[in-house]
């Protein structure tokens, strides 16, 4: 059997207030943006630096914890698989979009000294002390409608 790895962990600044959607189905769905820099020295030894633009899906209860955490300008980790979605415009043309599809999420802005900032997601309870994971696989998975049977016209964007 082959083995096939599909994982993306993104550390960055959020671009736009998350947007909320209720699909048919009772599910929620969550998409936002984040950017990140990347530097580098050219060869003429000139600092050089270019920004990357994420787009970020979020699904069930840790679209609604992200909903109601997470803020335009806010620093956040996500950690999640890239997704690649096409469908047909109006005029016939075809479009793709890819994204990240958040499993886990961490909110890295300090509001205090010596605060510990939750983190949230899919997978089981953290190890690190003072994080707590507040969407654990079960709620995670038993979303009621599937990725699958979402159609272009269900999702916020």
């Amino acid at each position: 059997m082959a083995m096939s790895l599909n994982r993306v962990q993104l550390i960055g600044n959020i671009t736009r207030d998350p947007e909320l959607k209720q699909i048919p189905g009772g599910s929620t769905v969550a998409s936002f943006s984040i950017a990140t820099n990347f530097s580098w020295k050219d060869s003429s030894g000139q600092k050089q630096e270019k920004v990357e633009f994420h787009n970020i899906v979020a699904w069930s209860k840790l679209a609604e914890i992200i909903g109601q955490y997470l803020k335009k300008g806010g620093k956040v980790f996500i950690e999640g698989r890239l997704q690649t979605r096409d469908w047909e415009a109006e005029d016939g043309t075809k479009k793709y979009r890819t994204e990240i599809v958040a499993e886990n999420m961490i909110m890295l802005d300090r509001k205090g000294a010596g605060d510990e900032m939750p983190a949230y997601g899919s997978q089981s309870q953290s190890q690190h002390s003072g994080i707590a994971k507040k969407a654990d696989a079960q709620v995670a998975n038993s979303a009621p409608v599937s990725e699958a049977e979402v159609t272009i016209d269900d999702l916020p964007f």
